[in-house]
């Protein structure tokens, strides 16, 4: 293994890049012919390597890094030529430019522009004409190495650019460094083409090729952005980057199909992290959740640990993540955990509609035996006279309530009955409200005759007893309260009227939505059948609250 390290004023960012610039502006005035070139190239190459933005100037550099460099200190010293100077040039220029956009400091990116400037300058000027052996643009090059580039070198070493020192590795956009390098190379191997196809000399044809190339841009320029109908090559390229090693579509096809084939969450996890572990960059991967945990495919060092929400999932990649791979993982990782606690929260509603159930069928129970239990008061309290009418009234009541006890029964004993409506006819049931509550002060209003239809008993009855319950206990705070119930058959309307106060518009607001909170209870047994009306067909409503007129309805939706 080897440690790169260098101390002093050259451990800044900017007094590394001089003094390399410097060393290679000394071996370029030198020539490849020089005996001190290549001491000046192998200097130059050191600061390089110290001043690069791919690994960090103080790591450890492994075997594959180590053969690179020694490959390229063995070019500089060997084979050197203008050829090589040209290659190394062209792609330090690039390089320098994919780190001009990663700077936000003014002062910076001038700096950077201006290594670019000088780098083609010398590239163009000098090096390519020395490698054509163009003699007339030689003399105009010399010049400008001896007396101005040397300025600009001068220039760059006093602007006001904060001297940080170059100890991390910044990030490199590997596909802007790429274009301008093939730029570039357009540029040098167009001259060529120029001056050996057209018999013209090095400067005209550089000129025409700066032109050409400068028309072309300004065509993908226009081409990038949708024009006359035309999607744009910017789309082209984005669904391009989007496919991250396999067709992007069609991973979202099957992750979707997997959301709607597996309704319970731990085995749509399972499927998903499959998918994804198929990705032919991935090796393995490991997860853990709410649901457990477990792994996939072999570990790698390349690991990446991604969060979304309760779902921890480790990446292991076959070799180092790329930033655009990066992003793409994030992405899918989130889409997987965005589905998963979609999964999660239905499964929380599945059972919450199961507990939601039982609630429902537990509290109309309880409605019924609180109403049983009312009508057996106040049989009990008619049963304590002696007068002949109370032994009738017990005989006609009696038979009525072990009915009721027997429909409780059964539905204690099979929940499931709780659902089933059993059905008795319109008139025989008004008949038998009638007589259960005659000895209450209450006015019974029908229109005609009812006719003989089936209705379903339990849901009146509940409607009937909560709704009598309520203005009776209003009644003992206003005896002088008249309470009127009316049926009719065409449209089937049940009415239960009182001349009372209207209810609070706070109450009303949530009656038969919701479970009202109040003195004496009101709301929840009105709830209650509120929903089991709605599950059956019909509608209860609060049809008037005003003064002395405050009426509730039950009537088919």
């Amino acid at each position: 293994m080897l440690t790169l390290g260098l101390g002093g004023h050259l451990r800044t960012g900017r007094g590394l890049l001089l003094a390399m610039l410097g060393l290679l502006h000394g071996a370029l005035l030198l020539g490849v012919g020089s005996p001190w070139v290549h001491p000046m190239l192998l200097a130059h190459l050191g600061l390089f390597l110290l001043w690069q933005p791919l690994w960090r100037g103080e790591r450890e550099v492994g075997l594959g890094a180590l053969l690179f460099i020694t490959l390229a200190a063995m070019v500089a010293m060997f084979w050197l030529n203008w050829w090589i100077i040209a290659f190394w040039m062209t792609g330090l220029f690039g390089l320098v430019g994919a780190r001009v956009f990663a700077f936000r400091d003014h002062w910076t990116r001038l700096l950077y522009l201006s290594v670019m400037g000088y780098l083609l300058t010398a590239l163009l000027l000098w090096v390519v004409p020395n490698l054509f052996a163009v003699q007339s643009t030689i003399e105009v090059g010399r010049i400008l190495m001896w007396y101005a580039l040397p300025l600009v070198l001068l220039a760059m070493a006093v602007l006001p650019v904060s001297n940080q020192p170059s100890d991390s590795a910044q990030m490199v956009d590997f596909i802007y460094s790429l274009l301008l390098f093939m730029l570039l190379t357009l540029v040098v191997l167009g001259s060529l083409a120029f001056m050996s196809l057209g018999k013209l000399d090095y400067l005209d044809a550089l000129l025409r090729t700066l032109f050409l190339t400068g028309l072309v841009l300004l065509a993908l320029g226009g081409l990038w952005n949708p024009r006359f109908g035309f999607s744009g090559l910017q789309v082209m390229f984005s669904r391009y980057l989007l496919n991250v090693g396999t067709p992007f579509e069609s991973w979202l096809t099957r992750l979707t199909e997997a959301v709607q084939h597996e309704p319970d969450a731990a085995n749509y996890l399972r499927r998903a992290i499959t998918l994804l572990a198929n990705l032919p960059w991935l090796s393995g991967l490991s997860w853990q959740s709410p649901d457990g945990t477990g792994q996939v495919g072999e570990f790698s060092g390349h690991a990446v640990v991604v969060r979304e929400g309760e779902l921890r999932l480790t990446v292991y990649a076959k070799q180092a993540l790329s930033p655009t791979l990066l992003l793409h993982v994030h992405l899918l990782v989130q889409l997987i955990g965005y589905f998963y606690q979609s999964k999660q929260r239905e499964q929380r509603l599945r059972d919450m509609t199961r507990l939601q159930a039982v609630y429902e069928t537990g509290s109309r129970l309880t409605h019924d035996l609180k109403n049983m239990l009312q009508s057996l008061l106040s049989l009990t309290s008619i049963a304590q006279s002696r007068e002949q009418v109370a032994q009738q009234l017990l005989q006609q009541q009696l038979p009525m309530l072990a009915q009721r006890i027997e429909l409780i029964l059964v539905k204690l004993q099979q929940p499931q009955a709780a659902s089933e409506s059993p059905q008795l006819s319109l008139r025989a049931w008004w008949d038998a409200v009638r007589v259960r509550n005659q000895h209450h002060a209450i006015d019974w209003r029908t229109s005609a005759k009812l006719p003989d239809m089936n209705i379903p008993v339990a849901l009146f009855d509940c409607v009937i007893d909560n709704l009598l319950d309520n203005v009776l206990r209003k009644r003992q705070g206003s005896p002088a309260m008249h309470i009127s119930v009316e049926m009719q058959a065409e449209p089937l309307r049940l009415v239960v009227c009182d001349s009372g106060e209207p209810i609070p518009e706070a109450i009303t607001a949530k009656l038969l939505h919701s479970v009202v909170v109040s003195e004496n209870g009101l709301g929840i047994g009105l709830y209650q059948a509120a929903r089991w009306a709605e599950q059956l067909g019909y509608r209860l409503k609060l049809s008037s609250n005003r003064a002395g007129a405050v009426c509730f309805e039950l009537c088919g939706s």
